[in-house]
């Protein structure tokens, strides 16, 4: 569904924010786009979205190149940013002005969301809260039935109830014929929700994997103490349960992956985890 070849993209001239970066991305999947603050996450995304242009390079998206922005293609698509500015409608208005740009918008499920998330105003959407309106955003989103849907930073704003109502949200109205990309660098706010992670550092993509091929190449265990063979480890730390690592699954173990363990170990150790990737 999304080809991107050796895109690249600076702010400024001499400095490459992405530099000719490849990545594709297949329909029926939940992606987790994992990075720092300051990685290119929103930047990525805007571009795909054809709000940013690439420097150079090519993006392709279901055949459509998002920098035209022909309404074929921003009809197939939805792009929630990390800071939503609401208009200062009624939700039954801006329903009526906006809805149309998506055929498949989905009005029961729009207001069904709104309940599980519990945005309730009959007064303009400036009178919410910035965490209210984030949820109205992503309600409008979901039932927008798009077949890609970008998500940057989405639970920013929510209380922990309201990160398990999004996760429960996503889960419900995710199908086969869909692609979801969510952007975060709150890595456990995604946990047994995607199921592809990307992982991005310095301008690279430095890991793009299924979940259960990181399950079958890498180990999440906890010790009480360090095992004798430390060559395995890939990344450690200490907690008061005992020291959790990141290791080879040598021994092909089930294990159940810690995302943010996960994204220390390859941002650490990124030509270890390359070779054990491309094995």
């Amino acid at each position: 569904m999304i080809h991107i070849h050796n895109l690249s993209f600076g702010y400024t001239k001499g400095k490459m924010l992405y530099d000719n970066l490849s990545l594709s991305l297949a329909v029926g999947s939940i992606y987790g786009l994992l990075g720092k603050n300051g990685a290119g996450k929103s930047t990525f995304l805007k571009t795909l979205a054809g709000q940013l242009f690439p420097t150079d390079g090519k993006i392709s998206i279901n055949g459509f190149e998002p920098k035209k922005r022909l309404p074929s293609f921003l009809e197939s698509i939805y792009f929630i940013p990390e800071e939503v500015n609401v208009p200062s409608l009624t939700i039954k208005r801006y329903l009526n002005l906006f809805s149309p740009f998506h055929p498949q918008f989905d009005e029961n499920l729009f207001y069904q969301c709104l309940e599980v998330f519990d945005v309730k105003t009959k007064n303009k959407l400036t009178t919410l809260s910035f965490g209210q309106q984030k949820k109205f955003a992503i309600a409008f989103g979901l039932a927008c039935n798009t077949k890609l849907l970008l998500l940057d930073e989405p639970t920013n704003g929510m209380d922990i109830p309201s990160k398990t109502q999004f996760r429960k949200l996503i889960s419900a109205v995710f199908s086969k014929d869909r692609l979801l990309l969510i952007s975060t660098h709150q890595v456990k706010d995604l946990d047994n929700l995607i199921d592809q992670v990307i992982i991005v550092d310095n301008g690279h993509v430095l890991l793009n994997s299924s979940v259960a091929d990181v399950t079958e190449k890498l180990c999440f265990k906890t010790f009480r103490d360090l095992p004798a063979n430390t060559d395995e480890i890939l990344y450690s730390e200490e907690s008061l349960k005992g020291i959790s690592v990141v290791m080879r699954n040598s021994e092909r173990e089930d294990s159940k992956v810690n995302l943010e363990h996960l994204f220390n170990a390859v941002t650490e150790q990124p030509v270890l985890i390359k070779e054990i990737f491309e094995d």
